[in-house]
């Protein structure tokens, strides 16, 4: 169940949602239909019950869908149907949420957008017994002006997992620093396996993880771009030294979101999400270790981006109410449920601390490890930050990295672009 990878901290969800991941994960993964009528196709009986629409985004993992139907077949208060979208979901949603014919409850990604907009309504009156048993960082990145819009459905965070014993055999430790992790990926590099993969682009996804490593930010805290200045733009250049190392696995056959290419052998280290954990221990059994995005230096600190999706109701439904009362159901009331999605199709941390706390699969191994590093050095989406300015900054990391383009510069861009944006969100 790949995440959410934001703008440039990309989680698998939002890589989807900012780099066009989800066609690539449609060629992954066989396409599965999805009811895209009012009338019920997950839950029963009609008679005088509201028919509701609930719309996902193709998921990776077996099993996902049929999940999520049984979810909704269950719920004896509506007839809910679900809609699976493969593709393009952020456009399809896009379209959607203009028209009354659009989803009642869809999952997301947050941005001060959907507010503007009118697409979502808040959630604080089902939110208000059970706010202090979800992480911080998960009510943040979905409230703005003191207004929950959005409950977390899973944490995605996104690490580099790497092969132990490759390591080992060439005497490298785990990179601490980027210029560590550069030079380990050169050293790791032989005719058959290259030192890392960062995806097909070349590394876009580890643009949000470097500029947090450098201590930047996307935004600031009283809305300013926070990705400019010097160490910023030392951190995309490493980026660009990354690239032009040969060292990183461009072509593979699925993206980075996907283990495939780790439990292969064709890389020793990935940037994934923990939702791939699973299938690398399958492939892999113990040789697997995690370390965060590396800091930039003795300054910096390490990063992960804590990505995920988020489950909203749309203020165009027709059933607000209703789908209010199904979405408190599903995502706060049924925590077994939550805790079957969190965990029984990959690996996610439950956004309940009372869930996380007693996730027996997440309590060792890399697994915990992955989790500890989360706690430690997570950051996540700032809700003021757009689909536009998602763009300008992919936009300046595709230029630096690939094209080799002068930091500065390009930050310069994508920064006009980011204030053109603030100044028509805040005036």
């Amino acid at each position: 169940m790949p995440a959410h990878v934001p703008n440039a901290g990309l989680s698998r969800r939002d890589l989807l949602k900012q780099t066009g991941g989800l066609a690539a994960l449609a060629a992954f993964t066989a396409a599965c239909g999805g009811n895209t009528g009012r009338p019920s196709s997950g839950g029963g009986g009609g008679g005088s019950k509201p028919n509701l629409s609930q719309w996902y985004h193709q998921y990776g993992e077996a099993g996902t869908q049929q999940a999520a139907m049984r979810y909704a077949k269950a719920y004896p208060d509506a007839n809910v149907s679900i809609q699976w979208t493969p593709g393009d979901y952020d456009a399809k949603l896009a379209s959607g949420l203009l028209s009354s014919k659009g989803p009642d409850v869809f999952e997301g990604h947050f941005n001060i957008s959907m507010v503007k907009s009118n697409q979502v309504v808040p959630l604080d009156d089902i939110m208000a017994d059970v706010k202090d048993d979800f992480q911080p960082g998960d009510l943040a990145t979905n409230t703005l002006d003191g207004k929950i819009y959005g409950i977390r459905m899973i944490i995605d965070p996104q690490v580099i997992y790497y092969r132990k014993s490759l390591l080992d055999k060439a005497g490298i430790k785990p990179p601490e620093t980027v210029d560590d992790l550069i030079s380990a990926a050169k050293e790791l590099t032989t005719n058959k396996v290259k030192g890392i993969f960062v995806g097909n682009d070349g590394g876009n996804v580890l643009g949000g993880p470097a500029l947090y490593s450098s201590g930047g930010e996307f935004l600031t805290k009283d809305n300013k771009p926070g990705f400019g200045g010097a160490r910023a733009a030392q951190a995309f250049d490493k980026l660009h030294e990354l690239y032009a190392s040969k060292s990183v696995l461009l072509g593979a056959p699925t993206d980075w979101w996907d283990p495939t290419a780790i439990n292969q052998g064709l890389v020793a280290m990935q940037w994934i999400g923990m939702w791939a954990v699973p299938g690398m221990q399958k492939a892999l059994g113990d040789d697997i270790g995690v370390i965060p995005f590396p800091k930039l230096d003795a300054q910096g600190k390490p990063s992960v981006y804590s990505g995920g999706w988020t489950q909203f109701v749309s203020a165009k439904s027709a059933n607000v109410d209703a789908a209010k009362k199904y979405v408190k159901w599903l995502w706060i009331d049924k925590q077994d449920y939550q805790e079957d999605w969190s965990l029984s199709y990959g690996f996610h941390i439950p956004p309940r601390k009372s869930l996380a706390a007693k996730a027996s699969k997440l309590q060792s191994g890399v697994a915990a490890d992955t989790v500890k590093l989360t706690q430690d050095y997570s950051y996540t989406d700032n809700p003021a930050w757009t689909p536009k300015m998602g763009t300008a900054f992919t936009d300046l990391l595709t230029n630096v990295i690939k094209k080799g383009a002068d930091p500065a510069a390009e930050i310069t861009k994508a920064e006009k672009t980011v204030n053109d944006e603030l100044s028509r969100l805040f005036g």
